[in-house]
């Protein structure tokens, strides 16, 4: 298990929670750290995003303790 801040602790955010290591990459592979302040400091908003429901679906079915590599997004890569 990792801990995620909802609002980036370089952006002064101090809570954490659990989350597993690699939904945590995913988050951070996906989005920059301004996209997780403005546009997703929910969980609501994180499992509103196509890409991170289609890596819940599929994460979902693995068994428990399942990682794999996770790469930078191309809409990261991009920027946006």
């Amino acid at each position: 298990m990792d801990r995620h801040h909802l609002i980036p602790k370089s952006l002064k955010g101090r809570e954490q929670f659990p989350v597993h290591k690699i939904c945590h990459r995913k988050i951070h592979a996906t989005f920059s750290e301004r996209e997780l302040l403005h546009a997703y400091h929910t969980w609501e908003a994180l499992r509103e995003d196509d890409d991170i429901r289609a890596f819940i679906d599929w994460v979902a079915k693995k068994p428990p303790g399942f990682y794999a590599r996770t790469f930078t997004a191309n809409k990261k890569k991009g920027g946006r």
